[in-house]
């Protein structure tokens, strides 16, 4: 068992005990814990300090780790009465004086996020089974990283020079439109979004966006004071002629989308349609937000991939996301942004407003891991890996649950599976959580109400082929409890 899964059931098991304490009562020694559960010192401190962040007991230095009390008083201290809880109702006419539940926007960002117990299989997640990830590698790059001059010094505020450069040739190619000038690192994929969407349009405007598209993009959409309007998608990506329409009806000047391995249907954008999406942006007027979050999740099997949308355009259309955070650790939060004239002003001057610069140590760490030999290896090894999950999950889904997978192309991490009419996908989703596995209803990913009931089944975050199957016939159970 791996230290991640044994720090969470510690974790679970001490919340038990601890709840059967007095308040103030001292929990076992480190070295009790450690018999007892045979676990490492490492695995206990983790576990511990998990519950101490989730304020069930405090640790003493000294003295030991207690159950925390209702009152700021030490263990062996006289009691002291509970102090009566505030009245915080008068935060709930505060912020909602000029907007809504933030919490109601953040909901399917949580459920992307969240790490499910130990005897749950994740077909949720959107990162990659930590099994799958170069932890050497980013320790070693890390470590080379410390020791670089100056690496702790404050970085320029559009990133440094060497990775702007790398992201600008792998971006666009070495005589491609882009040079480390139209590059701005930005602290991931999301973070970057962010910082487009609040610099492109203005609050309470229109937002084109796929339909379906990945709920991250609704939220930040939302969260921005903008309006996400619907563009439908086929096997060959965004409609085009829909997109026509909805630039002329809404007069948007903005036009989010994900070219290859959309999520959540998976689609590849037609070399058609890529040549329309830019005339037609063109034509409008309006910015291509490109998020190009899958093109390092590329499968082993998958034919050469299309070229980004941004090395084809020569005229400043494109507005391109780059993350590494997939492909590399959920911690390496570095991206790029890239573009070119008044619109990387723009970027430039909305992200020093929100958070200064990336951390340098971060950006050095990154120059040195893409630099290292063994990065192009792991991106050979985790192609094959997610190949083989995809082959499984496909095989199982025919034979568990056949008629509800449409088609798929070899790359990223997840499925689009149709359910039957009438199904209820939030129902199904909670069976199946019953049943142990984790899936993601399809609601969530439309910005109006959706055409027909979907799962998105993701593929990347269980820890083997063999578990992606049993996790897909968990969900068969669950959808026979669910539809009766």
């Amino acid at each position: 068992m791996n230290e991640r899964s044994s720090v969470v059931e510690l974790a679970e098991s001490l919340r038990r005990e601890v709840e059967r304490y007095p308040e103030g009562r001292k929990l076992p020694s480190s070295r009790a814990l450690m018999e007892r559960h045979q676990v490492s010192p490492v695995t206990v401190s983790r576990a511990i300090a998990v519950l101490v962040a989730e304020g069930l007991v405090v640790s003493r230095p000294g003295a030991g780790v207690f159950r925390a009390a209702a009152f700021a008083a030490a263990p062996d201290s006289p009691a002291a009465p509970a102090a009566r809880p505030g009245d915080l109702s008068w935060q709930e006419v505060a912020l909602s004086a000029d907007s809504g539940p933030r919490d109601l926007l953040a909901a399917p960002v949580f459920a992307t996020l969240q790490v499910p117990p130990p005897d749950v299989i994740d077909l949720n997640g959107g990162y990659p089974h930590s099994s799958l990830l170069p932890e050497r590698l980013l320790a070693a790059a890390l470590a080379r990283a410390g020791r670089r001059p100056g690496a702790w010094d404050r970085p320029p505020t559009d990133g440094l020079t060497e990775l702007r450069g790398w992201f600008a040739r792998d971006i666009g190619g070495h005589a491609g439109p882009i040079s480390a000038g139209d590059v701005l690192i930005t602290s991931g994929g999301q973070g970057g979004l962010t910082v487009a969407m609040r610099s492109l349009a203005a609050p309470g405007s229109p937002v084109l966006v796929e339909s379906p598209t990945y709920s991250g993009i609704l939220a930040v959409v939302r969260a921005a004071g903008l309006r996400p309007v619907p563009v439908p998608v086929d096997a060959d990506g965004v409609r085009t002629e829909l997109l026509a329409d909805a630039f002329e009806a809404t007069r948007a000047r903005v036009f989010v989308c994900q070219p290859l391995f959309q999520n959540p249907t998976g689609a590849v954008l037609s070399p058609a349609r890529r040549a329309e999406v830019l005339r037609i942006a063109r034509a409008a007027g309006a910015f291509v937000v490109e998020d190009d979050f899958a093109r390092l999740l590329v499968h082993a099997d998958a034919p050469a991939l299309p070229r980004p949308l941004a090395a084809d355009d020569r005229d400043g259309v494109v507005v391109h996301l780059r993350s590494l955070t997939k492909a590399a650790s959920p911690n390496l939060r570095v991206g790029a942004l890239t573009a070119r004239g008044p619109a990387l002003a723009r970027l430039r001057a909305t992200q020093v407003v929100d958070s200064f610069f990336v951390p340098r140590p971060l950006q050095e760490a990154t120059l040195e891991l893409v630099s290292d030999p063994g990065w192009a290896r792991h991106l050979r090894t985790l192609g094959a890996e997610l190949r083989d999950r995809r082959t499984a999950a496909v095989a199982a889904l025919h034979r568990e649950l056949p008629g509800v997978l449409g088609a798929h192309r070899p790359g990223g991490y997840h499925l689009w599976l149709r359910l039957p009419d009438g199904t209820d996908d939030a129902a199904l989703v909670a069976a199946a959580r019953r049943r142990g596995v984790q899936v993601t209803p399809g609601r969530p990913y439309h910005a109006a109400e959706p055409p027909a009931p979907h799962l998105r089944l993701s593929y990347a975050a269980a820890d083997s082929p063999a578990q992606v199957a049993e996790g897909i016939h968990r969900l068969r159970t669950a959808y026979q409890e669910s539809t009766g």
